[in-house]
């Protein structure tokens, strides 16, 4: 019962969302619609959706999905060595009746998709012609994808990607995936995402062949993206927390810097109360044991907000620290670690 409330709820939500958004898109003569696709139907009732759509639309697939066609497709012929999921080989089924649906309701002639959606995208226009006539007046369009110079795709279902949203991607991070890009991929980067003239890319090239160290063209790349996107102020900090990073001068970061900077390294809560340095190293998993952490101590491999510190029976006070918000560790060169203070 309370599954099916929650259910309720849910789709409740959604359609006062709607209502809402139709409202105000009449009151500005908008004629845009937003179509949801996933179905808001968890558990048990999963199954019951399932059966009520294999039966709206079990008629359509007998008649009209040939399954030799479905094989000859390049994006399930050329899985089929390595493998491919039932969910993936009937995905083009689900595509096409979404294209096909669009079509009878809201005459969408268009579907447009990724360089590797191209079957799919096909499977709609065979499936509307065959459903509807051949003289349906259906196109579909694909827009070549970002690669990289592996052949790998440069997006999120890829992995290693970044959002527009400073919430999802903060801008120092943002700077950091383009300042990182591998000097194969710079080039065809700086073509794509900025406005720079073909002469100041020729030149940036130049610098990749003769001088790759000094990362001219992935600086230059994530310093115009980063303006673009976020502004010359986030870049600005961003830059600044790049070079702080590089110098280890953290003490010249403000708090909200360091949650900015330090938002992906591993992180630990600890209370407000003075404690041993031996003792945060271990609450905060920069070292296993109390051993480990004292010959890293001694050894000068600790840095404390940028200070390192030699002394075993060092005490450290959370709340002379940036705000009484964070502690940053560093270990060696480059493993940091973040102490959020509660």
């Amino acid at each position: 019962m309370m599954q099916f409330l929650h259910v309720q709820f849910q789709l409740s939500a959604v359609l006062l969302f709607f209502l809402w958004y139709s409202v105000l898109a009449s009151r500005r003569k908008s004629s845009f619609i937003v179509c949801v696709g996933t179905p808001m139907i968890p558990d048990f009732y999963v199954l019951v959706f399932f059966y009520l759509f294999f039966l709206k639309v079990a008629n359509l697939i007998i008649k009209f999905a040939n399954v030799n066609t479905m094989l000859n497709k390049e994006i399930i012929s050329s899985r089929l060595e390595v493998g491919i999921s039932f969910t993936e080989f009937t995905y083009q089924i689900l595509q096409s009746l979404d294209f096909l649906t669009l079509y009878r309701q809201h005459n969408v002639q268009l579907q447009v998709g990724g360089g590797d959606q191209w079957g799919n995208l096909t499977a709609g226009l065979d499936l509307i012609h065959k459903a509807e006539g051949q003289d349906a007046k259906v196109y579909a369009l694909t827009i070549p994808l970002l690669l990289k110079a592996d052949g790998t795709k440069f997006g999120k279902t890829a992995g290693g990607a970044v959002w527009l949203d400073p919430k999802k991607t903060s801008p120092y991070e943002f700077y950091q995936f383009w300042f990182n890009q591998d000097d194969k991929d710079v080039i065809n980067l700086l073509k794509k995402f900025t406005f720079l003239s073909k002469e100041e890319i020729d030149s940036l090239a130049e610098s990749v062949k003769t001088a790759p160290e000094k990362r001219l063209a992935q600086k230059t790349l994530a310093q115009e993206v980063t303006k673009f996107v976020h502004g010359e102020e986030a870049l600005k900090k961003a830059e600044k927390i790049t070079d702080v990073l590089f110098s280890g001068e953290i003490q010249e970061l403000t708090t909200e810097e360091v949650g900015e900077a330090f938002h992906g390294v591993p992180s630990e809560e600890i209370s407000s109360d003075p404690i041993n340095l031996v003792d945060l190293l271990i609450a905060v998993n920069v070292d296993k044991s109390k051993r480990q952490a004292r010959e890293d101590i001694q050894n000068g491999a600790i840095r404390i907000n940028g200070e390192r510190l030699t002394d075993t029976t060092t005490e450290i006070n959370p709340k002379d620290s940036f705000d009484g918000k964070y502690i940053v560790i560093r270990r060696g060169k480059k493993k940091y670690f973040l102490a959020k203070i509660n």
